[in-house]
């Protein structure tokens, strides 16, 4: 049986890929958790706006708006640490991304592929540093 270690929470999971989407929200779904999904960049600051998430998994290469730019917005004007916490994934494994990402506020920053372990280790730690 799940624990329920994201009850009253909430997640936005960003993806242009309906397999990774699907993959997500199943790994999500067990942890108590409200679930939401956008598939492009535009989508995903629309739903943020609308849900003000607790957590962003988004990916980086997105249709209409880049993660990087959903990543700047989401985080703009607020405070280190504060909500929504964002986890950027992403195929791309040069570093010149990874620090553009921390320059704009990332949480945490995982290589696709990743282990869902390690997904939910770091959505654990954020939103239990969230408290």
């Amino acid at each position: 049986m799940e624990k329920l270690v994201f009850q009253d929470k909430s997640v936005l999971i960003v993806d242009d890929d309906p397999d990774v989407l699907t993959a997500l929200c199943a790994i999500f779904a067990g942890t108590g958790a409200t679930v939401t999904t956008a598939a492009d960049g535009n989508e995903a600051i629309t739903r943020a706006d609308a849900d003000d998430p607790d957590l962003v998994v988004l990916d980086a290469m997105l249709p209409k708006r880049s993660g990087f730019l959903v990543l700047e917005k989401l985080k703009a004007k607020k405070p280190a640490g504060s909500k929504p916490r964002v986890i950027m994934i992403t195929g791309n494994h040069g570093k010149r991304h990874q620090t553009w990402a921390e320059t704009l506020g990332v949480d945490a920053y995982l290589n696709k592929p990743f282990r869902m372990e390690r997904l939910m280790e770091s959505a654990e730690s954020l939103l239990g540093a969230s408290e």
